[in-house]
């Protein structure tokens, strides 16, 4: 596997691939890699001839009170864990080649509607960041298809929507949360989580999966929504929310809807925040 960190040295391998006819399939990652990254570059390498996955801790999405500092940096290891499960390609900039007249001087993209609830009540700005980073890296491998983990479903979405929006030639492709043998949607902040945060913590998903049997029987979805978090309170989380949404566009349902929904769930564990989600469908 090649490491680059510079965009002349990208593009320069990508554009052998595509004098060859290879289509190129990408997963940008912020490192810290686990096997929900590499169940990534798994699906990627299924539907494309070469792959390539870029590590980037981006500042934009970040914000004031959050722990960019203190996210794992482990480029060494990543670099391993990439190889190993067939990545041809680590694209790993720094800041500069990212923002080149700096994070705060940088062009900014607003993806309306989709930003301004539940991730984006809670975090103000960094979805900005997000479909920034994200749009800036794909004018720089230029994908076929990106994939992209379900577990960060408000993300999918404004990515999805992001890339409709602007018009650019890359199939986003979804893919489906990994889990623990007890529930728990792999993360690189679990290692945040004490011993028994641990054994707390596969209790987000079995409160989804109530979530989603309550509304099926039919009970009100804001009932349910006010249930869940009450029971993730006393278990000893601090909700942000437990909500209940449509999967296409993030909004509201209509009474009695039961198709085509997601829960939803965003909580502090201690001192680490933990987020997961479950389709209805």
């Amino acid at each position: 596997m090649q490491t680059v960190q510079d965009a002349a040295a990208l593009r320069a391998a990508i554009r052998g691939w595509r004098s060859k006819g290879e289509t190129v399939g990408f997963v940008p990652t912020m490192g810290n890699l686990h096997a929900g990254h590499h169940s990534l570059i798994k699906l990627a390498r299924a539907r494309t001839e070469r792959v390539v996955a870029s590590v980037f801790v981006n500042p934009t999405q970040f914000g004031p009170n959050e722990d960019f500092e203190r996210y794992p940096r482990t480029l060494t290891q990543d670099q391993s864990g990439l190889a190993e499960h067939d990545c041809d390609l680590l694209f790993a900039p720094d800041v500069s080649t990212i923002y080149p007249f700096g994070a705060a001087g940088s062009v900014s993209l607003h993806v309306p509607q989709l930003t301004e609830t539940l991730e984006g009540a809670h975090r103000p700005g960094h979805f900005d960041g997000v479909a920034t980073v994200v749009c800036k890296l794909f004018n720089l491998v230029q994908p076929d298809i990106a994939v992209f983990g379900q577990k960060d479903f408000q993300q999918l979405k404004v990515i999805e929507r992001m890339v409709r929006d602007m018009s650019l030639p890359v199939k986003i492709v979804g893919a489906a949360t990994l889990r623990a043998d007890d529930g728990l949607a792999l993360s690189s902040r679990n290692q945040y989580l004490s011993v028994a945060e641990r054994a707390l913590a596969p209790q987000i998903y079995a409160t989804l999966q109530q979530m989603r049997e309550l509304v099926a029987k039919g009970h009100a979805w804001r009932v349910v929504e006010q249930a869940a978090a009450a029971k993730l309170a006393r278990a000893g989380f601090e909700p942000d929310y437990a909500a209940i949404r449509r999967a296409e566009d993030l909004a509201e349902p209509a009474d009695g809807e039961r198709e085509g929904l997601v829960a939803l769930i965003a909580a502090r564990l201690g001192t680490t925040r933990l987020i997961d989600n479950l389709p209805f469908d």
